[in-house]
């Protein structure tokens, strides 16, 4: 059960835990007492004990001096890790009793002393294990996860959807197996993989509801053998199932933290595929010859359409100095997906949520579809009660039908960017339902309660979202696939 600690006092408290287990673990297998060891570094044995019980934080000089008397690395006492089944229980039990859920219910704090019988303290593990699955089940409603999309929207315009430690990461990546100019190519992944102790495998019976699937123990990640429709290269699959090692992700315990670890992941693949430096470079040439364009972007670096304008959104506020949207929208008018730090007015529901409300009828994001010739970017100016926005539209099609791929700017900022010239211009006073959601009085009068329409029914209104390990995953199919090709 992956850690969920309420407060960094308890964060702080079950690691001295785990240091105090590793210490006791490498004591008894040294066939040292406390008091042995306590003469052995100059402290008495009750000091020795308050530590390996996790009531006192050991001193620096402290582990030094039994890392000596142990013959160890002091990194060795200073791992994350159990070091053993037993150990590895009871602190899982004392982390489970560490969490917020578990704090409010009003519950005494049970201690693991070692004559509590280990069938004992699998019991309350596996109850504790239980009383997650069901609160993640629990937790996992359509309005939940809209709450925890929302959050992140946020978060992510807080800090302009530019993340640095992500970037970081990539770029010593993709500089560790010499990558430094033109698209990355299938063979530099497949070399990044090997750097990371992975196999790419691609197989044609992946698991239902799943991009990939990764066996930790023998180190092989396993891959669709074509594209997936709608924008996911296998290049940026296989970065993505990369990403869950390389940023240290556990199994999420909710659909928020789910959320989180994809966004990242996503990240992580798009700062290698169109890494920052080189990047950023191509943008500031752009941006001085007044010619930045998504779609040089995009046949630059080789990725998607979509790819190219969400990593501009990446970069344009930290490195262009300009604030930018970025949405995508189906071919019904429903926004998938959208960012903004500049202002762009999306509609949004009481929670904040914008994902599934219908974009005006006014907006490039749906005028582009009202075009015979969809092949070439969209340019339009939008007049908003917000200001006005210009924005570049892209238009594709995939397996659930048309979409348009969006990216701008506020008015002021258009000088930068190619298409800047059209004469393409809207007005929009949305929210308002007068300006593209009321029919015309000479269709009111027409049609007024003279139709009716059998409306098709979305099944995630109804239902909650899958559960599982992995939300919407079956567990089993899951493993039954990975011993199936373990042979």
């Amino acid at each position: 059960m992956s850690p969920d600690v309420s407060t960094p006092a308890a964060q702080a408290a079950l690691d001295r835990k785990i240091l105090g287990k590793r210490l006791r673990h490498f004591r008894t297998n040294a066939g040292l007492t406390l008091e042995q060891l306590g003469e052995k570094v100059g402290v008495v044995a009750s000091q020795l004990s308050l530590v390996e019980n996790g009531r006192r934080e050991a001193r620096t000089s402290l582990l030094q001096a039994v890392s000596r008397e142990l013959d160890l690395d002091p990194a060795e006492l200073l791992k994350p890790e159990a070091p053993d089944q037993r150990s590895a229980l009871e602190i899982e039990l004392e982390r489970a009793q560490l969490s917020s859920q578990y704090s409010k219910l009003g519950l005494p704090h049970v201690r693991t002393p070692r004559s509590l019988p280990d069938e004992a303290l699998e019991s309350l593990v596996g109850l504790h294990r239980e009383l997650a699955r069901r609160s993640r089940a629990a937790a996992a409603t359509s309005e939940e996860a809209r709450r925890a999309n929302t959050a992140i929207r946020l978060q992510m315009r807080e800090r302009d959807n530019y993340i640095h430690d992500i970037e970081l990461l990539a770029s010593d990546l993709m500089r560790r197996i010499g990558h430094t100019t033109g698209a990355v190519t299938h063979r530099e992944v497949a070399m990044l993989a090997e750097l990371l102790g992975f196999t790419l495998i691609f197989v044609d019976e992946l698991p239902s509801n799943t991009r990939s699937v990764t066996d930790l123990e023998n180190g092989r990640i396993y891959l669709p053998p074509a594209s997936i429709p709608g924008g996911h290269g296998l290049r940026s699959l296989a970065l993505q199932a990369m990403a869950h090692r390389v940023l240290g992700h556990s199994e999420p315990t909710s659909y928020a933290q789910f959320l989180e670890q994809r966004l990242q992941i996503n990240y992580f693949a798009a700062a290698c595929l169109l890494p920052e430096a080189r990047a950023v470079e191509f943008l500031h040439q752009a941006k001085r010859n007044r010619n930045l364009a998504i779609e040089d972007l995009r046949d630059a670096f080789g990725v998607t359409h979509e790819a190219a304008a969400h990593r501009f959104t990446n970069l344009a506020t930290r490195h262009l100095d300009l604030r930018v949207h970025h949405y995508r929208a189906d071919g019904a008018g429903a926004l998938v997906r959208g960012y903004e730090n500049d202002g762009l007015p999306y509609q949004a529901d009481d929670t904040g949520s914008i994902e599934g409300e219908l974009l005006c009828r006014k907006w490039g994001g749906r005028t582009a579809f009202n075009r015979t010739n969809r092949t070439s970017e969209y340019y339009q100016y939008t007049d908003t009660p917000a200001g006005t926005y210009w924005t570049s539209v892209q238009t594709g099609e995939s397996d659930q039908g048309v979409f348009a791929i969006a990216c701008g700017v506020a008015f002021d900022d258009t000088r930068w960017f190619r298409g800047r010239d059209t004469t393409v211009r809207k007005t929009s006073t949305c929210p308002d339902p007068s300006c593209c959601r009321t029919p015309n009085q000479d269709l009111l009068e027409r049609w007024s309660g003279k139709a009716w329409a059998s409306a098709r029914m979305h099944a995630h209104v109804l239902t909650p979202l899958p559960t599982g390990t992995f939300p919407g995953v079956d567990d089993a199919e899951m493993y039954q696939f990975l011993s199936d090709h373990a042979e």
